[in-house]
């Protein structure tokens, strides 16, 4: 397989913001590993053989199961512990297990942060593929500014899928995925953006980034557990129009 360039990123705290619950949190992270760049075209060839056009390219189009499916199938190629268990598509996620995976939201959002306060790590015109440069498709990998963990493309290019649940009191089964794409404006592309969707959902415009790193608790890694997930899922009293809640 074409080399998963990863790059360690420090132990630190990041504070993580919910608006429709009107509620943040601080999250203190151990030390863990991420892409250096998104996983490209050419990576997702070699391991899943999906026909590709163009090599550089960040893969796209990707479902979350499917982002699921390569983290395994990566892990397994390198000869290393698989971290998802499968039972029909519901998927459990070994926390024990030192493989590739999907980052959480928070070492998604620190790793993206690399330090910085604002919205954007650089100029979004200097750290971002968006539609200001009225591009019509995902750009080759590493052709803006990186931030100061030397990571390209957490802005812009393609939204990032994360492992987290995005709401699944409102959402029910609904995935995290993160930083913008080259279609949005800057107003979407910013580093606390939140958006999500289904596990068989694809669109032009997500793909994925990996991550490395074990933890020796079970169901509880780096500002996520399952615990936090069943309580979220909790709805009290009348269900407002238009919610589906987690099935339970």
């Amino acid at each position: 397989m074409t080399d998963i360039e990863l790059a360690r990123i420090p132990a630190g705290v990041v504070t993580l913001r919910d608006a429709r619950r009107g509620e943040q949190r601080e999250v203190t992270l151990e030390p863990y590993e991420i892409g250096v760049y998104p996983v490209t075209e050419a990576q997702l060839t070699e391991v899943l053989g999906i026909p590709m056009r163009h090599p550089r390219r960040p893969a796209a189009d990707l479902s979350w199961l499917r982002a699921i499916h390569f983290c395994n199938a990566a892990s397994e190629w390198e000869g290393l512990d698989q971290v998802y268990l499968f039972d029909g598509e519901e998927v459990a996620w070994d926390t024990t297990a030192d493989g590739y995976r999907l980052p959480t939201e928070a070492e998604w959002e620190f790793a993206c942060r690399a330090g910085s306060t604002g919205p954007h790590y650089a100029p979004l015109a200097d750290a971002a593929w968006t539609s200001a440069d009225g591009v019509s498709s995902p750009q080759d990998v590493g052709g803006k500014l990186p931030n100061l963990h030397g990571l390209f493309d957490t802005l812009g290019n393609v939204w990032e899928w994360c492992w987290d649940l995005l709401d699944p009191a409102r959402y029910d089964d609904y995935r995290v995925f993160r930083g913008g794409g080259f279609a949005d404006d800057a107003w979407s592309v910013r580093a606390s953006v939140r958006r999500g969707g289904a596990p068989r959902m694809h669109h032009e415009d997500v793909g994925l980034r990996l991550a490395r790193g074990a933890f020796d608790t079970l169901e509880q890694a780096q500002g996520w557990s399952g615990r936090a997930d069943r309580e979220r899922a909790v709805q009290d009293g009348p269900l407002p129009s238009g919610w589906t809640p987690r099935r339970r």
